[in-house]
């Protein structure tokens, strides 16, 4: 990385994944940022949809700091932070379970009115082998419809419900023995199929398998066609990034145009991550 000062931008070492979306950014200490430093991560962010950094010893309120950088760290809604830092929760699958966090396609609690912006993942304690994250880029998945389907689904709305994903058995907000008081509580909202980047001005598809339910006016079995080609057009490979991790390295990604699915390959091993949400606004 080179030389920064407040009168100069800021050029980091920024590997791209794959094609699509995903950059490891590298030669950056998260714990020591400057104001320039911070803002050309944040323009890498946006322009890879997810970036990954290694090697970062982090305690909590270095964490917690870099995370405010980004966004404003929320509180999640269904599983209690730690009493030092209530923005972080702990995400760990033991080596006695076998259902992981989240181990389904989706973008973060898009059943929310105000869905989360982003999304921070700290790797505390790994697998010897498997635990993989998947990332796929929305924007894309948008672009390769054809030019009739973009038209119709420009103007049609979804609604997600938290609901979903306790038929999945993968529940993204799946609550153990931590649970918050309110962790029996239904959401539900209705966002458009295509939300347009408050930051980029692009269009991405905004569904996901693990929440949208129908089309807004069509019940689930005429929604569902639909809806199941574009879960599949949204995972094409071409679409995706794959992420390996290691204790220390931590993912940044944006939810309001990038989906997510951690691989649940690691049966009798520990898998333990820090995770902060982000704020986010209404889609639109």
């Amino acid at each position: 990385m080179s030389a920064t000062t407040s009168a100069h931008r800021v050029s980091l070492a920024v590997e791209p994944l794959a094609g699509s979306i995903g950059a490891v950014i590298t030669g950056v200490d998260l714990a020591n940022l400057d104001d320039a430093t911070a803002a050309e991560i944040r323009a890498v962010w946006l322009e890879h949809l997810v970036v990954f950094f290694r090697d970062q010893e982090l305690d909590a309120d270095q964490y917690f700091a870099f995370a405010r950088r980004i966004g404003e760290p929320v509180r999640y809604p269904f599983v209690k932070g730690f009493d030092s830092h209530p923005e972080i929760i702990e995400v760990a699958k033991l080596p006695h379970e076998t259902v992981n966090f989240g181990g389904i396609w989706h973008s973060d609690t898009v059943y929310l009115e105000q869905p989360p912006m982003a999304t921070m993942l700290l790797a505390r304690e790994i697998p010897p082998y498997g635990g993989d994250t998947m990332f796929a880029n929305m924007y894309a998945a948008y672009e390769s419809l054809s030019p009739g389907l973009r038209a119709l689904l420009d103007g049609l709305r979804a609604v997600n419900s938290s609901a979903l994903a306790d038929v999945s058995k993968t529940r993204e907000d799946r609550i153990r023995d931590h649970g918050a008081a309110d962790d029996e509580r239904h959401f539900e909202s209705v966002h458009p199929v295509v939300r347009t980047h408050p930051e980029t001005g692009r269009k991405a598809l905004y569904v996901n398998p693990a929440h949208t339910a129908s089309f807004e006016g069509m019940t689930v079995d005429e929604s569902r066609p639909l809806l199941r080609h574009l879960f599949e057009r949204s995972v094409r490979p071409e679409h995706t990034c794959r992420f390996t991790w290691a204790v220390g390295s931590m993912a940044l990604w944006d939810n309001r145009c990038a989906m997510h699915n951690p691989i649940n390959d690691y049966h009798g091993f520990t898998r333990r991550m820090h995770r902060i949400t982000l704020a986010g606004d209404t889609p639109c």
